[in-house]
Protein backbone atom coordinates (compact mmCIF):
# COMPACT_ATOMS: atom_id res chain seq x y z
CA UNK A 1 0.00 0.00 0.00
CA UNK A 2 1.03 3.26 -0.75
CA UNK A 3 0.35 7.05 -1.25
CA UNK A 4 0.03 6.42 -4.96
CA UNK A 5 -1.23 9.18 -7.93
CA UNK A 6 -3.01 12.20 -7.61
CA UNK A 7 -6.02 12.67 -9.25
CA UNK A 8 -9.27 14.68 -9.78
CA UNK A 9 -10.94 13.12 -6.81
CA UNK A 10 -9.10 15.03 -4.47
CA UNK A 11 -11.15 18.26 -2.80
CA UNK A 12 -10.51 20.19 -0.34
CA UNK A 13 -13.00 20.68 3.05
CA UNK A 14 -15.35 24.06 3.17
CA UNK A 15 -14.02 25.80 5.99
CA UNK A 16 -16.78 25.23 7.90
CA UNK A 17 -16.79 21.35 6.78
CA UNK A 18 -14.79 19.13 9.88
CA UNK A 19 -11.13 18.65 8.91
CA UNK A 20 -10.13 15.26 8.04
CA UNK A 21 -7.60 15.01 10.80
CA UNK A 22 -10.49 15.44 13.48
CA UNK A 23 -9.17 18.22 14.96
CA UNK A 24 -11.91 20.56 14.85
CA UNK A 25 -13.76 23.01 11.71
CA UNK A 26 -11.29 22.77 8.47
CA UNK A 27 -10.96 26.59 8.02
CA UNK A 28 -10.14 26.85 11.86
CA UNK A 29 -7.82 23.61 12.06
CA UNK A 30 -5.46 22.50 8.99
CA UNK A 31 -6.44 25.29 6.56
CA UNK A 32 -4.34 27.97 7.41
CA UNK A 33 -1.50 25.47 7.50
CA UNK A 34 -1.70 24.56 3.85
CA UNK A 35 -2.05 27.72 3.31
CA UNK A 36 1.15 28.43 4.52
CA UNK A 37 1.06 29.48 7.50
CA UNK A 38 3.58 28.29 10.03
CA UNK A 39 2.43 25.04 12.28
CA UNK A 40 3.07 25.98 15.98
CA UNK A 41 4.19 22.19 17.12
CA UNK A 42 5.16 19.13 15.39
CA UNK A 43 1.80 17.58 15.82
CA UNK A 44 -0.09 19.99 14.20
CA UNK A 45 2.28 19.90 10.85
CA UNK A 46 1.51 16.36 10.91
CA UNK A 47 -1.85 16.59 11.44
CA UNK A 48 -1.76 18.80 8.35
CA UNK A 49 0.28 16.75 6.76
CA UNK A 50 -2.34 13.65 6.79
CA UNK A 51 -5.04 16.46 5.94
CA UNK A 52 -2.69 16.88 2.82
CA UNK A 53 -2.70 13.56 1.92
CA UNK A 54 -6.53 12.88 2.10
CA UNK A 55 -7.29 16.37 0.03
CA UNK A 56 -3.81 15.55 -2.41
CA UNK A 57 -2.61 18.47 -1.61
CA UNK A 58 1.20 17.71 -3.20
CA UNK A 59 2.86 20.77 -2.76
CA UNK A 60 1.82 21.62 1.34
CA UNK A 61 3.61 18.03 1.50
CA UNK A 62 6.72 19.25 -0.76
CA UNK A 63 7.05 22.05 1.57
CA UNK A 64 6.46 20.69 4.85
CA UNK A 65 9.25 17.68 3.86
CA UNK A 66 12.90 18.39 4.87
CA UNK A 67 14.96 18.53 2.20
CA UNK A 68 17.60 16.08 2.89
CA UNK A 69 14.92 13.59 3.10
CA UNK A 70 12.61 14.94 0.10
CA UNK A 71 11.57 12.48 -2.48
CA UNK A 72 12.38 13.78 -5.76
CA UNK A 73 8.64 12.57 -6.70
CA UNK A 74 5.28 12.06 -4.57
CA UNK A 75 2.81 9.12 -5.59
CA UNK A 76 -0.69 10.73 -4.43
CA UNK A 77 -3.14 7.82 -4.44
CA UNK A 78 -6.23 8.73 -5.77
CA UNK A 79 -7.95 5.05 -5.09
CA UNK A 80 -7.03 5.25 -1.47
CA UNK A 81 -9.06 7.16 1.04
CA UNK A 82 -7.86 7.79 4.13
CA UNK A 83 -10.83 7.12 6.67
CA UNK A 84 -9.27 8.31 10.24
CA UNK A 85 -6.50 9.54 12.08
CA UNK A 86 -5.32 8.98 15.31
CA UNK A 87 -2.44 10.29 17.31
CA UNK A 88 -0.91 8.52 19.80
CA UNK A 89 1.34 10.72 21.71
CA UNK A 90 3.49 14.02 20.81
CA UNK A 91 6.94 14.86 22.16
CA UNK A 92 9.03 18.12 21.49
CA UNK A 93 12.65 18.97 22.82
CA UNK A 94 14.03 21.61 21.57
CA UNK A 95 13.72 21.62 17.97
CA UNK A 96 13.41 18.16 17.92
CA UNK A 97 10.06 16.25 17.97
CA UNK A 98 8.46 12.69 17.45
CA UNK A 99 4.36 11.94 16.97
CA UNK A 100 3.20 8.46 16.85
CA UNK A 101 0.01 7.77 14.99
CA UNK A 102 -2.29 6.01 13.11
CA UNK A 103 -3.49 6.85 10.28
CA UNK A 104 -6.79 4.31 8.39
CA UNK A 105 -7.18 3.79 4.98
CA UNK A 106 -9.22 2.30 2.69
CA UNK A 107 -8.99 1.13 -1.15
CA UNK A 108 -11.82 -1.10 -2.70
CA UNK A 109 -12.89 -3.61 -0.74
CA UNK A 110 -9.71 -3.34 0.84
CA UNK A 111 -9.38 -1.48 4.82
CA UNK A 112 -5.95 -0.98 6.88
CA UNK A 113 -3.92 0.97 8.88
CA UNK A 114 -0.51 2.77 8.58
CA UNK A 115 1.29 3.18 11.94
CA UNK A 116 4.11 5.61 11.90
CA UNK A 117 6.64 7.36 14.51
CA UNK A 118 7.37 10.21 12.72
CA UNK A 119 10.23 12.55 13.55
CA UNK A 120 10.17 16.67 12.95
CA UNK A 121 12.83 19.11 13.23
CA UNK A 122 12.29 23.01 13.05
CA UNK A 123 14.35 24.45 10.70
CA UNK A 124 14.36 28.30 9.81
CA UNK A 125 11.36 28.63 12.53
CA UNK A 126 9.23 26.18 10.91
CA UNK A 127 8.45 22.09 11.62
CA UNK A 128 9.37 20.28 9.03
CA UNK A 129 8.65 16.47 8.60
CA UNK A 130 12.29 14.56 8.39
CA UNK A 131 11.22 10.58 8.06
CA UNK A 132 9.60 7.87 10.25
CA UNK A 133 9.33 4.67 11.15
CA UNK A 134 6.16 3.14 9.52
CA UNK A 135 4.36 -0.20 10.18
CA UNK A 136 1.95 -0.83 7.87
CA UNK A 137 -1.30 -3.46 9.49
Amino acid sequence: MSFGHASARFRRPSAGEPCPCGGGAFGDCCRPILDGTPAPTAERLMRSRYTAFVVGDEPHLRRSWHPRSRPETLDLDAATTWTGLEVHRSAEDGDAATVSFTARWRQGGERGALSETSRFVRRGGRWVYVDGDVEER
